[in-house]
């Protein structure tokens, strides 16, 4: 008990430390502003009745819900859509942030994917930044700070084959005479790839097929950002669906700054990148970094390894990623990339002027793969013991 009440008192004395801080959120508050108005754009009905909705976004359909003239600063955004996942898939929902007067997206991500829901799922997603919260994780919430100095612009696309019944938002602003210097421009990017394995080495993960080779030249690595300009890197969603029970995380974070030829940044493997160690399966929540999802939520799938999918994340908020000229963040997919893998991400980052994000892929190109099943695994079973011979007693692991 007495430890107990020691631990407490400890860690209030840590948040009444931050609070006097002038670093702090809870210092800055305090502080009374000049020339700044808070203002929201939300789907409000005008007309006082309570359809307070956008309706009926057909397939292929844009629509627009923020568009502003001057300076200020998009500091909350709040959306939920009907129907629910369930029905009408997340990722199929494209949203674009333009700032600055450009004609280009420095945001072009999935809505889901976006705010921390993968593979079209809905599950609670808790952090500093994002949130997807109780109640079918049905509203997204995104508290990042997104400045513009020429207008800003936010639109959303339908490519789904469902129309959306209601989309329902805020976007709250500070609207500024002038923008404060060294304010960056937010940027977002999603990225996909069904990773593939070398046939020289194939899926040798753990060494079980043989010597496993060294990753020399990181040319099959899966990226995450290639961004040119100034700026910081501020986090990242990760999503990773395995096909097999071996350990996905012996992949190495490789991030190259200001045009390195070897990583300024070099891990020691995915999970430790995410701030976990020693390939964890419970899922777990902190404002920087967690595991929102694991493959135990693939209910046939609890004792197999780590098949299924998996949602990490980490933020660089208190510890951001600088570079001045570019940052290639990309990390292995097994070490030495021998994994078949389906990866998914959302990288987040502020650079010293907007710029343009590629395009993401098409919605035919980021279909999930299905889920293996235990029918999938019994018929690996079979076929490995008709090669060998197909004995009546074979258990599964002889050599």
């Amino acid at each position: 008990m007495k430890k107990l009440i020691f631990l407490l008192l400890a860690f209030g004395s840590v948040l009444i430390s931050l609070a006097q801080s002038p670093g702090s959120d809870m210092y800055s508050i305090a502080q009374i502003k000049n020339g700044i108005k808070s203002k929201r754009v939300s789907s409000y009905d005008t007309s006082g009745n309570n359809n307070d909705r956008f309706e009926n976004i057909k397939p292929g359909e844009k629509k627009q819900i923020f568009n502003i003239k001057g300076s200020g600063i998009i500091n909350h955004i709040w959306i939920t859509i009907a129907p629910g996942p369930e029905s009408l898939k997340r990722d199929d929902l494209v949203i674009r942030m333009y700032w600055d007067n450009n004609d280009f997206a420095s945001v072009e991500s999935p809505i889901g994917s976006f705010f921390g829901q993968g593979w079209n799922e809905s599950y609670p997603f808790y952090s500093q930044p994002l949130n997807a919260a109780p109640g079918g994780a049905k509203a997204l919430v995104s508290y990042f700070m997104m400045p513009f100095e020429k207008g800003a612009r936010i639109e959303i696309e339908n490519q789904g084959e469902k129309p959306i019944d209601a989309f329902y938002y805020f976007v709250d602003y500070y609207e500024m005479e002038k923008l404060p210097a060294d304010m960056g421009r937010f940027h977002a990017w999603y990225n996909r790839e069904l990773t593939e394995t070398d046939n020289t080495e194939r899926e040798n993960e753990w060494g079980v097929l043989g010597p496993q080779k060294s990753n020399r030249d990181t040319k099959r690595n899966y990226l995450i950002a290639d961004i040119k300009g100034k700026g910081q890197l501020v986090g990242v969603n990760y999503y990773i669906h395995s096909p097999t029970p071996i350990w996905y995380g012996e992949g190495d974070d490789m991030i190259f700054i200001d045009g390195s030829n070897t990583p300024v940044l070099h891990g020691t493997g995915t999970e430790d990148y995410f701030n976990t160690s020693w390939s964890p399966k419970e899922p777990f929540q902190t404002p920087y970094f967690g595991y929102p999802r694991v493959n135990t939520s693939d209910l046939a799938y609890t004792s197999n390894g780590w098949l299924g999918r998996t949602h990490v994340y980490r933020f660089n908020i208190v510890d951001p990623i600088y570079f001045d000229k570019s940052l290639k963040f990309t990390i292995e997919h097994g070490h030495n990339n021998v994994l078949i893998l389906d990866l998914r991400s959302v990288a987040y980052w502020y650079q010293s002027q907007a710029d343009r994000v590629p395009a993401i892929k098409p919605k035919k190109e980021r279909e999930p793969m299905p889920l293996i099943n235990p029918v999938d695994i019994h018929k690996w079973r079979d076929a490995w013991r008709k090669s060998k011979g197909d004995g009546t007693k074979l258990w599964g692991n002889e050599n």
